[in-house]
């Protein structure tokens, strides 16, 4: 890569971070390079994990390859991914945890974060390399495959899909949600929870809501002893195997150095929730960082922390740094939408589910429910859009 080129650094490569590279790589002009800085050997499906932590054969295709990321940008040569850590970002440049071309600091014209939340294990991995979360995977699988009774902590997603999966994939199991608010999935309409209600019942999953299990400080055994969980109601629960599939905590560390400048003392990150103030714009609230931007989950836009309006702020940033390179002002902006999800239910039972969209006066939910789901959740089309044609299964181990 030639170093004349002008940086625009995109922090994170998941879902929302890989959108927003690829984007920029397509518009930016050929004086500006862009620079995708991810710890992970490769792109990490999160949207399978929940999945491939259960149903063994899969788990590596949940790793992609970042070779083919720029294939369709107009200067592919030019961009790269680095393979790092950012330690923080400052205001022209961001620190790195290794070297990258001879030094730690990367200097920037803009910066894009897209750092995300941290999850629990199995909805995230804790090794950056694709056979060391590989292995973690299978041995998931294999704890959940001894185990006679399961029990999984929090009712979102991920403790939903799972809890349809296992039931499904192991009929003869018992498996237990706990769910601390009165319904699971509580940032969407009832509608969600009756629903996955009926498919629980359907299905033979015992469902506790309106109680937390208590966590001890050393975990859980999941060695295939049948163990006691606590519950706050004043319940006990017998299991083998525990699942946690609760809590995000925003990765905001990376700017924890930078100091406010607003007249009103607000910092960068919202302390009452840890994310990034951002004008509509994406960019930092904050006008001395005029230049960095974030999106995704990470960012304070009161929308759901979800890959649909991430990709959708991904545009936006992409626009707005292009208007700033070309001299403009940056003036597209997010609009937040009713909260959407596409939810498995099952090998093949999956629900498009959007709450109502109040501002134009609706009050029902639209719910579109489906029986076309794949064992792999069609993770094929992933790879493509990593740049990767898959033409035999071989490539999945890359």
């Amino acid at each position: 890569m030639a170093t004349s080129l002008r940086n625009i650094i995109v922090v994170g490569g998941s879902f929302v971070g890989r959108t927003t590279a690829q984007e920029l790589a397509r518009i930016v002009p050929a004086t500006h390079r862009v620079l995708l800085t991810e710890p992970h050997s490769h792109f990490h499906h999160l949207f399978t994990f929940p999945r491939f932590a259960i149903v063994p054969g899969q788990e590596h295709k949940a790793f992609i390859p970042y070779s083919g990321i720029f294939n369709a940008s107009p200067n592919p040569s030019s961009h790269g991914v680095v393979q790092a850590r950012v330690l923080s970002v400052q205001p022209t440049h961001v620190e790195l945890d290794r070297e990258w071309q001879g030094s730690k600091q990367v200097p920037f014209d803009y910066v894009v974060l897209a750092t995300g939340t941290r999850l629990s294990k199995p909805a995230a991995m804790d090794d950056d390399d694709k056979a060391s979360s590989v292995e973690y995977l299978q041995k998931h699988q294999a704890g959940v495959n001894r185990s006679q009774s399961i029990l999984i902590v929090g009712g979102g997603a991920v403790g939903v899909q799972m809890a349809a999966d296992l039931k499904e994939y192991y009929p003869e199991k018992e498996v237990t949600v706990v769910q601390s608010r009165p319904q699971v999935m509580p940032s969407f309409h009832s509608a969600l929870h009756d629903l996955i209600k009926r498919r629980f019942d359907e299905l033979g999953i015992r469902l506790i809501t309106g109680s937390r299990v208590t966590v001890p400080p050393s975990g859980f055994p999941n060695d295939g002893s049948t163990f006691d969980v606590q519950l706050t109601n004043g319940t006990v629960e017998s299991t083998q195997f525990v699942i946690l599939a609760t809590g995000q905590t925003p990765n905001n560390q990376l700017v924890a150095d930078l100091k406010s400048s607003r007249p009103d003392g607000k910092s960068v990150v919202n302390p009452d929730n840890g994310f990034i103030r951002v004008k509509p714009t994406m960019q930092f609230m904050d006008e001395q960082y005029s230049n960095l931007f974030a999106v995704g989950d990470i960012a304070d836009t009161g929308a759901q922390k979800a890959a649909r309006p991430g990709s959708a702020q991904a545009a936006v940033v992409a626009k707005n740094i292009q208007a700033l390179i070309e001299g403009r002002a940056a003036e597209d902006t997010f609009v937040k939408g009713p909260g959407a999800i596409h939810l498995t239910l099952g090998m093949k039972h999956n629900v498009i589910f959007r709450n109502p969209n109040t501002a134009e006066g609706q009050t029902e939910p639209w719910i579109n429910p489906k029986n076309d789901g794949r064992e792999d959740m069609n993770v094929e089309a992933m790879w493509e859009r990593l740049g990767i044609s898959v033409e035999n299964a071989r490539q999945y181990h890359l």
